[in-house]
């Protein structure tokens, strides 16, 4: 279990922070980057949460929403914790939190039951419709920020082949979840291509 007593520590203020073990990187090191981004990728989910009691479906779809988006929420802090921890280091005594398959089959189970209620797309989407489907259109593309951050240190370092798995399902989680937040799709925003010239 955590326990903060205090919130600043001055540890950081000469451009360093320490990674799950203690070692201490710069703040821009890749490593910081990736679970930096995957933070605010669960920030920007905290806003969809927020916005879901004005979606446009009953009161069911949007409870199955937030309990689905409550337990993403907690998987982004395990895959912050995977991330901040380079593979094969743990503290002594103790296994780094690491992302499982379970947890990407889960997305993937949720994906198919979501996308089976929704009409098949004939255009892209443009990010908006309701006001939670637009915040999650945001969360989705800082989730692929995020895969980008992660697939980079990959290419320097050894990370969890789950953690890359997680963060691609979870932005075809949230795109389907927009979706399904817009009336099941009839309020989606569609391109319309050279429609502004």
């Amino acid at each position: 279990m955590v326990t903060l007593t205090r919130i600043y520590t001055r540890g950081g203020d000469s451009g360093q922070t320490s990674l799950g073990r203690g070692e201490r990187v710069a703040k821009h090191d890749p490593r910081v980057e990736a679970y930096g981004t995957v933070d605010e990728a669960n920030s920007v989910i905290g806003l969809a949460r927020s916005a879901i009691g004005g979606a446009t479906l009953g009161g069911q779809h949007c409870a199955e929403a937030d309990a689905m988006l409550a337990r993403i929420q907690n998987d982004l802090f395990d895959l912050g914790a995977d991330l901040c921890t380079p593979e094969g280091e743990a503290k002594r005594g103790e296994q780094a939190l690491r992302i499982v398959a379970s947890q990407v089959e889960r997305l993937e189970h949720e994906i198919d039951a979501m996308n089976a209620e929704l009409e098949p797309l004939k255009s892209f989407i443009l990010p908006g419709g309701s006001e939670a489907a637009a915040w999650l259109h945001l969360a989705r593309t800082v989730a692929r920020r995020a895969e980008r951050r992660m697939t980079q240190l990959a290419a320097e370092q050894p990370i969890n082949p789950e953690a890359i798995k997680y963060i691609n399902r979870l932005s075809d989680h949230l795109f389907v979840l927009a979706r399904r937040l817009n009336d099941n799709g009839a309020s989606d925003v569609l391109w319309v291509p050279g429609g502004g010239r």
